[in-house]
């Protein structure tokens, strides 16, 4: 899919990954809905893409609603005319004490943001997508949603989770013109990462030392591959994997789904 012209939403887009793949795709010729629980974050993302000359209008959403959800679809369509783009985005690490430590309920919000978010925010982009021809729609999922995590388990099943959930929708393809993929990203230089140091991730030997020893990955970077999966429209329930220090490439094409009913 070409961006010029499309109107795109992308959740969490207050900071890190979010907001740069909203100052990409507005840069790319897209009207871009910025979607975020944060609002300070959030205008501040639409504020920097109106700066350089981009279309951009911010909605206050929790993912987690269902309300919020189907609101921020809304407002795309009424703000820009449609829906052609959706990344969801939107995500967090659990808190410490971790699991299973934690109690329920602390884990909990991360299975509802990272995953149920997830879900919500492609069921109702569908259902737009649907009534305008087709669209595009990129997760951001984590490589530890395909190698584990041992610092935060809940958060790696989670973003497991959406890779699958992502592959199970390949043959809307076919079915409605409408293709979901995922980002899997190492570790990357986010303010959600920050606040993970500052609550204690690097206690994890492994994960110590690989903030130690590879390079960060720039939000930008993810950014660019999710154009890249906007743009090629061959792709459909792939999972583009971007590690530190080595090249992003997309992992093996994933089994043939079971037929539905």
């Amino acid at each position: 899919m070409e961006i010029q012209g499309k109107v795109a939403l992308v959740t969490g887009a207050g900071s890190g990954i979010g907001r740069a793949t909203a100052l990409r795709l507005a840069r790319e010729g897209a009207s871009v809905v910025v979607a975020d629980i944060d609002e300070a974050g959030g205008r501040e993302t639409m504020r920097e893409i109106e700066k350089a000359g981009g279309r951009a209008a911010f909605v206050r959403a929790d993912v987690t609603e269902e309300k919020d959800v189907q609101a921020m679809i809304a407002f795309a369509q009424e703000t820009f005319g449609g829906l052609d783009i959706l990344h969801n985005n939107a995500g967090i690490l659990t808190d410490q004490p971790r699991f299973p430590d934690a109690e329920p309920e602390r884990w909990s919000r991360v299975l509802e943001i990272n995953l149920r978010g997830v879900i919500l925010g492609t069921q109702y982009g569908i259902q737009s997508m649907r009534q305008h021809g087709g669209g595009v729609i990129v997760q951001t999922a984590s490589l530890a949603g395909i190698i584990g995590f041992a610092t935060d388990p809940v958060y790696a099943a989670t973003k497991g989770g959406v890779v699958l959930f992502t592959a199970s929708l390949a043959p809307l393809k076919d079915a409605a013109n409408i293709r979901v993929n995922c980002v899997c990203p190492g570790i990357v230089d986010t303010p959600m990462l920050h606040r993970g140091q500052e609550a204690g991730l690097e206690e994890e030997p492994r994960l110590a030392a690989m903030l130690r020893d590879l390079p960060l990955i720039p939000p930008e970077e993810v950014a660019d591959a999710v154009v890249e999966l906007i743009r090629d429209d061959s792709l459909a329930g792939r999972a583009m994997l971007i590690p530190n220090g080595l090249p992003r490439s997309l992992a093996p094409q994933p089994p043939v789904p079971l037929p539905g009913r």
